[in-house]
């Protein structure tokens, strides 16, 4: 899909802000789940034999035959392609206050940059306008992980912070990247 169209799906969505400053926020956000994806697949992401979220503890960890990995985590929100609607975490009574804190930091960015189409609790979004919200939300937080943890009837949307891994031998090692996108609007 090209960019214009991209743009045009979060304008779409009642969007009040800049299409440019939208476009370059998708475009950053983009190459960075790109980047992201790359780089954790060294240490297996997309590869465990399954994957478990505590809310409790903050931690997401990823379980393989001979490691595990565990790293803190945030709910960006979920999405649903049966209804083609995104719910942000923060408006999700499932989910603890303390897992919603990235998705409440791009409630108020979006608020605070014209664009409140985009800080509404619920969004009517096909895959590509999610896929859309969820680029431009991982840009603005400057996540340093990303993961779509399927589901039933929807996927979740997971960043995440730095990964500790810990070998079947009881080693343990951190895996932590940096994607700098400039001077951020999230920070």
């Amino acid at each position: 899909m090209g960019m214009s169209k991209r743009a045009n799906e979060a304008e779409s969505a009642g969007q009040t802000g800049t299409r440019a400053d939208l476009s370059m926020l998708l475009l950053q956000g983009e190459d960075m789940i790109e980047q992201l994806a790359r780089a954790h697949m060294s240490w297996g992401l997309g590869t465990a034999d399954r994957w478990d979220l505590d809310q409790t503890t903050g931690l997401i960890t990823w379980t393989f035959p001979d490691k595990t990995a565990t790293a803190p985590a945030q709910i960006l929100g979920s999405f649903s392609p049966g209804s083609e609607s995104w719910l942000w975490a923060w408006a999700n009574k499932s989910i603890l206050p303390a897992m919603s804190r990235d998705a409440r930091r791009f409630r108020d960015w979006a608020e605070t940059n014209g664009h409140p189409a985009l800080a509404q609790p619920e969004i009517n979004a096909d895959v590509q306008a999610a896929s859309a919200l969820v680029a431009v939300a991982v840009r603005v937080t400057e996540a340093t992980g990303y993961y779509k943890g399927p589901g039933g009837k929807s996927s979740v949307i997971i960043t995440f912070g730095p990964v500790t891994l810990t070998t079947a031998d009881g080693s343990v090692s951190t895996f932590d990247i940096s994607i700098s996108q400039g001077s951020g609007p999230g920070r």
